[in-house]
């Protein structure tokens, strides 16, 4: 039986494990059941980009006019769309595939893995080995709700839609998440009638309230968008897609119908593919993996990190937790993760960004704060852009101009909150020098700090 130093499940962030352990002289194995990359890669974040860019030129162009730009938008081609956005990612893959099977000292398996006693995976093929030290980087897959019908019918999800070539007539998407408003923004921007059926009772709901209010505002002016409302019975007949919503809190029912049906209705663990009992690691009651602040999980020499955690499920969380994972396997003295500035981006139309708390979140802590904000139609660029909607808010802690949190909607709001990210992870955290700080003018970073500016009590 083949023993290893280091065995790593899932090539996401996990390949910064993997590297690691190479560059250190370790003999590694990986295991990963999917496409090389992760999610990220393969049914994520690159390709939802690579496909909303276009839908962004498109608002664009169809918003010029108002600017004193006239233009006609002659055809979308959406296979081309798709088309593009297959080969970057294939080309991405193809490369990491190229690397893992030249690599010396990296034993790949590109298969399902499940444990069958402590530090011992059986993988398909039906090979068993033994690793001193794992890394469990498994990663995440949509969450199907047990909903009466979905079983019959086709539907699309965040790992399927990927291979479509042409844009659904009409789609109703189930979900208020970060999918379900990216999605909505992707094919309504194409062409396509959309239909959204929330069961929050507001889209993003982690988001401040003010952020969720105009998102919904902005999204309802394109497409139908039904908050509230949870799904519990679909059917297909006529080349259509049904659904029967309920609210639960009033008993109103509503029913809606569309060429194709997407569900975006959150994530779950691919832990249980693993059965994790069998070396000793827990699960919580969602079925993710169980880890400490340094993200050990029950077992000793076992860490877990990324979606298979739950604990912020993005890419650069996931990278970050690779390298405080790391640290923790190599030096005795151990670093806590941190998730106190964990940003997050969603690019809809218009585009949100946040990082920290929210207003209520930080009250709800206990503490006195300062809030602040500026609108982009107040700064000199957003006027110039025309931009009529969007802001930034800031909350800051009383008394220590701690930066607690803050949350952007507008155009580059991944961007522009990149000033709060920077100043929250600086020693003490104050916004003090983003008000010191030169900002050019005329540029959108003015809204920034002009929310930094406006700080009062806001009881």
């Amino acid at each position: 039986m083949k023993h290893f130093d280091v065995l790593v499940i899932g090539s996401g962030s996990g390949m910064h494990i993997v590297e690691s352990a190479l560059a250190s002289g370790m003999n590694v194995a990986l295991v990963e059941n999917g496409p090389l990359g992760g999610t990220c890669l393969n049914r994520g974040c690159i390709p939802s980009k690579i496909i909303i860019y276009p839908a962004d030129i498109i608002n664009l162009i169809r918003h010029a006019e108002k600017l004193g730009v006239k233009a006609r938008i002659e055809h979308i081609d959406f296979g081309q769309i798709m088309k593009r956005m297959r080969y970057l990612v294939e080309r991405d893959r193809s490369q990491m595939q190229r690397s893992v099977e030249q690599v010396k000292g990296l034993a790949f398996y590109h298969e399902t893995g499940e444990f069958v006693s402590d530090y011992t995976m059986r993988v398909e093929s039906g090979e068993t080995f033994t690793a001193e030290n794992i890394f469990i980087v498994s990663g995440a897959r949509s969450l199907i709700p047990p909903v009466k019908g979905l079983d019959g019918i086709d539907y699309l999800t965040s790992e399927n839609v990927w291979g479509i070539d042409e844009a659904p007539e009409s789609v109703i998407i189930v979900g208020g998440g970060f999918v379900a408003v990216e999605f909505a923004h992707f094919f309504s921007t194409m062409g396509s009638e959309v239909i959204v059926v929330s069961r929050s009772l507001r889209l993003l709901k982690e988001s401040e309230p003010e952020i969720s209010e105009l998102l919904e505002q902005s999204m309802r002016r394109r497409m139908r968008v039904e908050t509230g409302f949870e799904v519990v019975e679909v059917g297909g007949s006529g080349g259509m897609k049904g659904v029967i919503a309920v609210n639960p809190r009033t008993g109103e029912k509503i029913q809606v119908s569309a060429k194709s049906l997407m569900i975006a209705a959150g994530r779950m663990s691919n832990a249980d593919l693993l059965k994790p009992e069998m070396t000793g690691v827990k699960l919580d009651e969602r079925g993710y993996v169980r880890v400490n602040e340094y993200l050990e999980t029950s077992k000793g020499r076992i860490w877990a990190f990324g979606d298979a955690i739950g604990k912020a499920m993005f890419k650069h969380v996931a990278n970050y937790e690779a390298g405080i994972a790391w640290h923790n396997f190599t030096y005795r003295h151990k670093a806590p993760m941190d998730y106190s500035a964990v940003p997050y981006a969603v690019f809809g139309d218009p585009q949100v960004a946040s990082v920290g708390l929210t207003e209520q979140e930080a009250r709800g802590r206990g503490l006195r704060v300062l809030v602040g904000r500026a609108d982009y139609s107040d700064t000199a660029k957003g006027e110039a852009m025309g931009v009529e909607e969007g802001f930034c808010k800031v909350i800051v802690e009383e008394g220590s101009d701690r930066v607690l949190g803050g949350h952007v909607i507008g155009p580059y709001a991944p961007e522009l909150i990149q000033e709060v990210i920077d100043i929250m992870n600086c020693e003490k955290g104050s916004y003090v020098p983003a008000i010191r700080a030169m900002h050019i003018h005329p540029a959108l970073s003015e809204v920034v700090q002009n929310a930094f500016g406006n700080l009062h009590r806001h009881e």
